[in-house]
């Protein structure tokens, strides 16, 4: 009998943003930073080599897909993209967008300054960001539609 796809507590804890083919897509409640986490839909998987092949290509993808969208909203100098699984083992990857000047700038985000977004401020960034993924969904699927031979 297959297992049931189930975040770890903590990464339900997030508040959810969309379901792409192969990941979820998480909020990280931190106005500071523009920062989302892709989590493959996938059970006892804690690093990309637990994926199959087509899976990572799958998760490649989508972070694309994730830092195309943190880029067009937000215009960072820079997205860090990475998975750091020392507290939640389950895979996710962060896809983070920096400026330079923010709280913690040039340092890591990891253990550092944290504001949550209030309510209205929330709900209004995961509207925006929804729609940018979807958007950027159906633009990534044009562009392989037309470029499939």
């Amino acid at each position: 009998m297959a297992t049931q796809f189930r975040l770890t507590d903590n990464l339900g804890a997030k508040t959810f943003l969309i379901d792409l083919d192969l990941s979820k897509v998480l909020l990280e409640d931190n106005r500071h930073y523009p920062w989302i986490m892709l989590v493959p839909m996938r059970e006892n998987v804690k690093n990309m080599t637990h994926l199959t092949r087509a899976d990572r290509l799958k998760l490649m993808e989508e972070i694309a897909i994730g830092e195309n969208v943190i880029q067009r909203l937000f215009s960072p100098d820079q997205i860090n993209t990475a998975a750091i699984g020392n507290l939640t083992p389950q895979l996710h990857i962060h896809i983070v967008g920096r400026k330079i000047g923010d709280p913690d700038w040039p340092n890591t985000v990891w253990g550092r300054q944290s504001t949550p977004y209030d309510s209205e401020e929330k709900f209004a960034l995961v509207k925006k960001l929804r729609s940018a993924f979807e958007e950027e969904l159906f633009h990534s699927k044009s562009n392989k539609i037309l470029s499939d031979p």
